[in-house]
């Protein structure tokens, strides 16, 4: 082992610690493994991977859903130093060509769900050698996942892995565009591991829940690695479906688990009706976005009472701001305080650390910290424009908009693209959508800017709901609110049935803009 562990050496760690502790519980599969035997096969498919010339740094891209599958192939490839690449499972051919492409992977592992869009692609896949499918009915000229795994020594590899070398690209989900490989080593993921475990007190007696994708570095990073890393004890359910989340709950003694609000909303309002005993929950990790009042007090009635909120992104890790449970209700809305050994700054958009906004006032967020990315594969320009070195502290620019209160507490305003420039005025489209999200028929809002030859740009509003809500109707609430200034009012709605997302829930504006509206529109007057 180096100075500093990889994130092999923790899962080897936690072997010689805690060797018959349950390491994972995959109902799917009828699966349970503890951690001696989760590492002995982590090591045959890592044994066996090299067999078929992985070499280190080459690239493995999975297309998979949640599994014990994608566990194996994380902790497979950080034994041989090869390159983590996990796709959205959700993705089109044409998207999985273009990430396959550009990271240049040598293996893909993919499962039945997902068969149809990487067949498509795979004319296309320039650089795969080995295909590796995980279900019954494995196609041709692809190998299959469980014999690969039962014909691999369980010894762990001959390879010597250093805690600078890359461990993964975890592809951007792509709120602005096209996806970008954050590139990320070894130590990082260690690190952030360690924060978690400190600010969410993940302990060897903790069972955790994977309902949202592995694939993704809020479930991945921010909950299976600090499990793993403590010895606790990690159920992964194939993808999310609420009732069954709250079964596994009763069922295993679940302790801890991340989901997004909107799934947090779900489970709240399935629990209220559900005859299931969720008693053993104690603590919740939420991210992507603040958790609404009533959500919040939805979820803290009918699942459990503690919560703590992540701010980040795939090139800090992702959490490099937290908002504690005391803060939940006092701070409601805030994205909260640095994480343990990050400096968070507010300072006018693109400009030097040192000059910070004054206390109150917004700027875009910039962020230094032990987790935060390698670079942009293959992206000079945009590890340039984002990563910059002053003092001897790199900074991560974040395109994010926010500011401090007089406490010291960070709040996440909008997207510095998403600002919508309207004769003149600057208008963060969160603030608008925060006032209709309170009006009693809108479940979901949007906002954004649409050009407009008198005024540069128009505030118009995607809207899903009931029939209620109206133009005329959300426009009343919003004079009547007195939370807005008359020129923040969106002058058009579009009232459609759902709005484009990315996995962890984020809202693809880029989607909006491009695309014709989708549904019925509103427009009313000045």
């Amino acid at each position: 082992m180096s100075k500093h562990p990889t994130i092999g050496d923790t899962l080897e760690q936690t072997v010689a610690r805690y060797p018959e502790n349950d390491a994972i519980v995959y109902p799917h599969r009828n699966q349970t493994w503890t951690y001696e035997e989760f590492n002995q096969r982590v090591n045959q498919l890592a044994n066996s991977m090299t067999r078929l010339g992985v070499e280190k740094g080459d690239r493995v891209a999975t297309v998979l859903y949640n599994g014990s599958e994608i566990a194996l192939t994380v902790y497979a490839c950080a034994k041989i130093g090869a390159v983590f690449t996990p796709l959205n499972f959700r993705l089109p051919a044409g998207e999985i060509e273009y990430i396959v492409n550009d990271a240049e992977a040598t293996m893909l592992i993919y499962e039945s769900a997902t068969q149809d869009a990487v067949e498509t692609a795979r004319p296309e896949l320039d650089s795969v050698e080995e295909y590796v499918f995980i279900d019954d009915g494995v196609p041709s000229e692809t190998r299959d996942f469980y014999s690969l795994l039962d014909s691999g020594s369980p010894e762990r590899p001959d390879v010597v892995v250093e805690e600078d070398d890359v461990y993964a690209f975890i592809y951007t989900s792509g709120t602005t565009g096209r996806p970008k490989g954050v590139v990320h080593e070894h130590r990082d993921m260690v690190e952030h591991s360690l924060l978690v475990i400190a600010e969410m007190n993940i302990t060897r007696d903790d069972v955790g829940l994977s309902i949202l994708p592995l694939y993704h570095c809020a479930e991945l990073h921010a909950m299976l690695f600090t499990r793993v890393h403590r010895g606790a004890t990690n159920v992964i359910h194939h993808e999310f479906e609420p009732q069954a989340a709250l079964e596994a709950i009763e069922e295993h003694g679940v302790t801890v688990f991340f989901a997004a609000p909107t799934a947090w909303h779900a489970l709240a309002q399935t629990a209220a009706e559900a005859d299931v005993d969720v008693g053993s929950l104690e603590r919740g990790l939420y991210g992507a976005a603040p958790m609404p009042e009533e959500v919040l007090n939805m979820a803290m009635e009918h699942l459990c009472e503690d919560y703590v909120q992540a701010y980040g992104m795939t090139e800090i890790g992702p959490c490099g701001v937290f908002q504690r449970p005391e803060d939940q209700i006092s701070k409601q809305g805030c994205a909260g305080l640095p994480a343990l050994n990050h400096e968070v700054r507010v300072v006018e958009p693109n400009a030097p650390p040192d000059e910070e906004v004054a206390q109150g006032d917004v700027g875009e967020i910039i962020i230094a910290g032990p987790c935060t990315m390698r670079e942009y594969w293959n992206r000079p320009d945009a590890t340039a424009a984002s990563l910059r070195e002053t003092g001897g502290t790199e900074w991560y620019y974040s395109g994010d908009i926010g500011y401090f209160d007089d406490d010291g507490y960070l709040y996440h305003v909008d997207r510095k693209d998403d600002m919508i420039v309207s004769g003149g005025e600057n208008i963060y489209p969160a603030e608008v959508e925060n006032v209709l999200f309170a009006h009693e028929s809108v479940d979901e809002a949007a906002v954004l800017g649409e050009s407009d030859e008198e005024w540069g740009e128009r505030v118009v509003a995607y809207i899903v709901g009931e029939e209620e809500a109206t133009a005329e109707t959300l426009d009343e609430f919003i004079r009547e609110s007195d939370q807005l200034a008359d020129f923040k009012r969106p002058r058009a709605y579009y009232f459609v049935d759902s709005l484009p997302k990315n996995p962890s829930g984020k809202i693809q504006k880029f989607k909006l803009r491009s695309a014709d509206s989708g549904g019925k529109s509103e427009s009313i007057g000045t």
